[in-house]
């Protein structure tokens, strides 16, 4: 419904930014990191996900589409709601959400306050299992298409399935990583000189 709201910051809380757009304040679910990017009476652009479950109505808005993109896929875990993906993108970063799980780090999402080991183990095994089946959408189409299985087996693979996770297609990935030291980099390295890329 709504891919991103522009306008004027007019109020913060925890896990909250309302937006003013136009004179309509809009109330955005979101992360440490977004706020930390804000500040009352300065203009914001978020990018927003309308999550609707029976009674439940709510906005959720984003500094970057690497966060919305971790979060949806986050959201799309069994037993993961939008409080514990918020918590979870709090305690991190895209690029660390998307590190833990390709190495499967559990230590580092049980970081999050109310993420316990088991929510953290159901998280990676899902979330891999989606890479391997080229499930794991990026740029509204499935990662790795055409049936091609995603299994990281060295740096190179382990950054682009990371890419996949932040949202990234299979040919952003392609030319991301192009002209990167990737085998004397460390992977960290590896995906943050890609997202640059990306940004350009």
């Amino acid at each position: 419904m709504f891919y991103y709201l522009k306008g004027t910051v007019a109020h913060m809380a925890p896990y909250l930014a309302v937006v003013d757009c136009g004179g309509v304040g809009y109330a955005c679910r979101t992360t440490h990191n977004t706020l930390a990017r804000l500040k009352v009476g300065e203009s914001a652009k978020l990018y927003t996900h309308l999550y609707v479950r029976e009674e439940i109505f709510e906005l959720y808005g984003f500094a970057t589409e690497e966060e919305k993109n971790c979060f949806l896929e986050l959201i799309g875990v069994s037993g993961v709601g939008p409080k514990a993906a918020l918590s979870i993108l709090s305690s991190t970063s895209p690029e660390g959400l998307a590190m833990s799980i390709i190495t499967g780090d559990e230590k580092a999402l049980t970081v999050a306050p109310g993420i316990g080991k088991k929510i953290a183990q159901r998280i990676i095994l899902e979330l891999k299992d989606k890479l391997a089946k080229g499930q794991m959408t990026a740029g509204g189409e499935p990662y790795g298409g055409n049936g091609v299985t995603i299994i990281p087996e060295n740096k190179s693979t382990e950054a682009a399935a990371a890419l996949a996770v932040l949202g990234y297609s299979t040919q952003e990935v392609s030319v991301a990583l192009k002209g990167i030291d990737v085998e004397n980099l460390k992977l960290e390295d590896v995906i943050k000189q890609a997202l640059k890329k990306m940004v350009k």
